[in-house]
């Protein structure tokens, strides 16, 4: 009798063990389903929770994530202007919840599935675009790779919730190629603004300097004009306060002050210069007689320049003067 109570709370044990083991009760996480199969057969999808299921008759055949997941694929691939390229693919999906059942049962690799795809749309549409292109339409090759697998993978349980083409490598060479065009192109418009710039820097020197040279035109003439005006007044008063003077000797003297302050001037300056040649006082008169003389033969220059010499040299017609020699002699 002991015995057989030994035994039967044995079975006992092993029983609760085997209930325990594959129990009626499981749970499911929070954005994921569970399926459910009986015999092999689906019999329903389990929601996140506390779930029940006939022990030993039904199991739990897989458990799926509805949360939203990513797949990156790089595609290699050539332009138009035959340039070999990258071309790396993001696409973001999610199992739909009324279709967990297709998700799970008609596809055995989704990753494979949606890269392969990729793969034909990006190889299909980059090679009818230059390498530029590419670049600036990645966003109409993104909605493209999404256009095409919203469209296949629907049927198969998943959505596509965005594709995006995250990078664009070409070979080094090009790129160092593409960076020395851009380069390039940056030198030059800095260069064309740079001399616009020199210009315009010229122009406004040429401009202030032209302005400058003006007022000083401006200046020395109304210096001078003073001066002539000072002369002037300085000779008829000095004329009326010493009678007998000519303008001449008023002018002679007015030298001389001027040329007394000249050598007062240069012998102030410890750093001067200037040479002096020999002179006296007294050449100032030479001075101004020279400078008239000069004056009056560059004028006959010029003339005779422009119209011929005004009186030959006698000794031009020897034969006259021989003639003239002999009348004389006779």
């Amino acid at each position: 009798m002991s015995s057989f109570i030994v035994g039967f709370l044995f079975l006992g044990f092993v029983l609760l063990i085997l209930f325990l083991a594959f129990g009626p009760f499981f749970t499911v996480q929070q954005q994921s389903a569970a399926i459910v199969q009986r015999f092999g057969k689906f019999m329903r999808v389990a929601q996140p929770g506390l779930n029940f299921k006939m022990p030993i008759i039904e199991n739990v055949a897989g458990r799926i994530n509805l949360r939203v997941q990513q797949i990156d694929v790089r595609v290699e691939t050539k332009t138009e202007d035959n340039v070999f390229v990258f071309v790396v693919v993001s696409v973001q999906y999610t199992v739909l919840h009324d279709k967990v059942y297709e998700a799970f049962y008609k596809l055995t690799d989704p990753h494979t599935q949606m890269s392969a795809f990729i793969f034909d749309v990006i190889r299909a549409r980059v090679p009818r675009q230059k390498l530029d292109d590419v670049f600036e339409k990645k966003d109409e090759i993104a909605d493209a790779v999404k256009n095409e697998l919203s469209h296949v993978m629907y049927d198969f349980g998943y959505g596509i919730v965005k594709a995006l083409v995250t990078d664009i490598e070409p070979d080094r060479k090009v790129k160092e190629a593409m960076n020395e065009i851009n380069a390039a192109q940056r030198m030059r418009i800095a260069a064309t603004e740079k001399g616009e710039a020199d210009r315009i820097l010229k122009v406004k020197s040429a401009e202030a300097e032209a302005q400058s040279k003006a007022l000083q035109g401006k200046g020395i003439a109304d210096q001078r004009r003073a001066i002539v005006e000072g002369l002037r007044e300085s000779v008829d008063e000095f004329q009326k306060s010493v009678p007998g003077t000519s303008p001449q000797d008023v002018m002679n003297l007015v030298l001389m002050t001027q040329y007394f302050d000249t050598l007062k001037e240069i012998g102030a300056s410890s750093r001067s210069n200037t040479i002096l040649i020999p002179h006296t006082p007294g050449n100032l008169n030479d001075l101004t007689t020279q400078m008239r003389d000069a004056m009056i033969s560059a004028d006959l220059v010029t003339h005779e320049a422009r119209t011929g010499p005004v009186n030959p040299p006698r000794d031009s017609h020897p034969h006259e003067a021989g003639n003239n020699r002999g009348e004389g002699k006779g």
